[in-house]
């Protein structure tokens, strides 16, 4: 096993400073670059483990608390097991937060993002990769539209509102799109119905972007994140084979 060395850093934005986690190999040679947008619990020791456990494969790991707006993570005083079923009132706190974060403002941020990658030096040059959780697979998307020649494959993990009828709708930027997606669709997600899956399918196909999605059985929204009470272990080692399986093709 690869061991790792991950950090705390600040990265400048056009509306702030950014705090983000930086993992990678400790040899401290450039490897690919990963971006992984964070669910809505925000950036924790379970994002830090996932993210190091892409390091421990080879890859230079980018972990940013988007909602840095409100300030340095933890920006919510979370419990060590979250049960958003027996503590509502984390989510009557992230709501808010989450739906600030607008389209326009989360891609201001992924420029900073990604022009922080391409001068780091523990990053290779050339395109990253993008992998996204709940809110976090929206904005991987987003990304992969928003800088096609930027990023060269994109994955997202039970994401919600995908495919709305909104007009900034994430699966609108489909046609823009040039990296290569999969996408891991929780069974049965209130926050992405039959009806948004084939949505965004249908704008993928005829975009001609290279994707594949799939719906996992018995895994409910939020099954990767071991620190919560949706996790899935069957449907979380489904989503790492899957997403190293991406991560191998394209770089």
């Amino acid at each position: 096993m690869t061991s790792v060395q991950g950090t705390a850093v600040d990265i400048p934005t056009e509306d702030g400073t950014a705090d983000a986690y930086l993992t990678h190999p400790a040899d401290g040679a450039p490897r690919p670059a990963v971006l992984l947008y964070m669910d809505a619990f925000g950036l924790r020791p379970q994002l830090r483990a996932m993210a190091d456990r892409l390091a421990e494969a080879g890859y230079t790991v980018l972990v940013p608390n988007v909602f840095y707006r409100h300030g340095r993570a933890p920006v919510f005083e979370l419990p060590e097991f979250i049960d958003p079923g027996a503590r509502p009132e984390i989510f009557q706190s992230i709501m808010p937060v989450m739906q600030a974060l607008t389209p326009e403002a989360a891609m201001r941020d992924a420029d900073a993002y990604l022009r922080w990658l391409a001068g780091c030096p523990v990053a290779a040059d050339g395109p990253v990769a993008l992998t996204g959780y709940c809110m976090g697979a929206r904005l991987s998307l987003l990304t992969a539209g928003t800088f096609p020649d930027r990023v060269a494959a994109a994955a997202g993990f039970h994401g919600g509102r995908l495919a709305t009828e909104a007009p900034d709708s994430p699966h609108l930027v489909a046609e823009h799109i040039t990296a290569e997606l999969y996408f891991g669709h929780a069974d049965q997600d209130p926050s992405l119905p039959l009806e948004q899956i084939e949505r965004l399918e249908a704008a993928l196909t005829a975009a001609g972007v290279r994707h594949h999605c799939e719906v996992y059985p018995g895994a409910g929204h939020g099954f990767t994140q071991a620190d919560t009470a949706s996790y899935h272990r069957e449907g979380d080692e489904r989503h790492w084979a899957a997403l190293l399986d991406l991560l191998k093709r394209t770089f």
